[in-house]
């Protein structure tokens, strides 16, 4: 077996405490996640885990040799990227974590272009609207929407913004009425977003005032903006959404917008990346790509 995939496996089992965690994450069997650490336990004559039924530990040898294989790793690492930066091509795996409906509509296109212009660039796409830890989910690249808090080693880059509006179905107005103000929101239902287990209220920019934030009466908690669009066609209530993800269904009559006069909240779309002292090749040409072609409000 090749030697550095088993040290890179064997390193993997030691970061995520198991072999099962270590085989999802590598997309490889329990059984060859196993082999790699047999091998090389036969290769080096020493035992590198105590196993027990539940968990492995590092013998007093396996730390060591754990040590030795970060080294040997981030060495070979270094030298695929120094050969990427002499060649000009970007090449290698690059996991990037998005939205699942930004992502899938905004974003996949843009990046299967990259794929499609660097044959030897290999793209992982995870699509979840989960907070992810960028070094624990081995993930490159993060595209965040909202709000980001402060995270030490993180930089981050506004990218985009989207463009909320409010809308409600045809069927909802004639039986409940139009609101004719933001004021008016309070006195109707809505379908609200759950991100994390809580609810952001709707915000509102004003000239030259404070934003005015207003959280809507709600039963419907939907943690998927497209649900909520289609909830919102059937009549559940008003909504409010990226113009992007309602466009197909205001064109068609399915919904209609309200407050077309009223200013829209840019909803920031941020580029997330560890902090390292030399950005991959891959890294620096997929964030420039999305920083060039990503449209500035969406």
């Amino acid at each position: 077996m090749d030697r550095l995939t088993s040290m890179a496996v064997f390193v993997k089992v030691v970061d995520v405490g198991s072999f099962a965690a270590a085989a999802n994450i590598l997309e490889m069997s329990g059984p060859m996640v196993g082999k790699h650490i047999r091998a090389l336990e036969k290769y080096l004559g020493a035992q590198l885990l105590n196993r027990t039924t539940r968990r492995q530990n590092l013998t007093e040898f396996g730390q060591v040799y754990y040590e030795q294989c970060l080294v040997v790793l981030s060495a070979v690492e270094a030298g695929e990227a120094i050969a990427a930066n002499q060649s000009g091509e970007p090449m290698g795996r690059l996991r990037i974590s998005m939205p699942v409906h930004f992502g899938r509509h905004c974003v996949a296109p843009i990046l299967l272009k990259l794929a499609k212009r660097y044959p030897k660039l290999e793209l992982d796409l995870s699509f979840s609207d989960r907070f992810i830890d960028l070094g624990d989910d081995e993930v490159d690249l993060a595209i965040r929407t909202g709000s980001l808090g402060n995270w030490g080693g993180i930089v981050a880059r506004h990218v985009a913004n989207q463009r909320m509006i409010v809308c409600a179905s045809p069927e909802y107005l004639a039986q409940n009425g139009t609101p004719n103000s933001i004021a008016d929101i309070v006195n109707h239902w809505a379908v609200v977003y759950r991100r994390m287990g809580s609810v952001r209220p709707w915000i509102f920019p004003r000239k030259d005032q404070a934003q005015i934030e207003i959280m809507p009466l709600h039963r419907l908690r939907f943690d998927d903006l497209d649900s909520i669009a289609e909830a919102v066609v059937s009549g559940a209530g008003l909504a409010w959404l990226p113009s992007w993800l309602v466009q197909a269904r205001l064109q068609s009559g399915a919904l209609v917008r309200l407050f077309p006069d009223e200013l829209e909240y840019p909803y920031e779309v941020s580029l997330l990346w560890l902090q390292r002292p030399q950005m991959p090749l891959k890294l620096r040409v997929a964030i420039d790509t999305l920083m060039l072609e990503l449209p500035k409000y969406v």
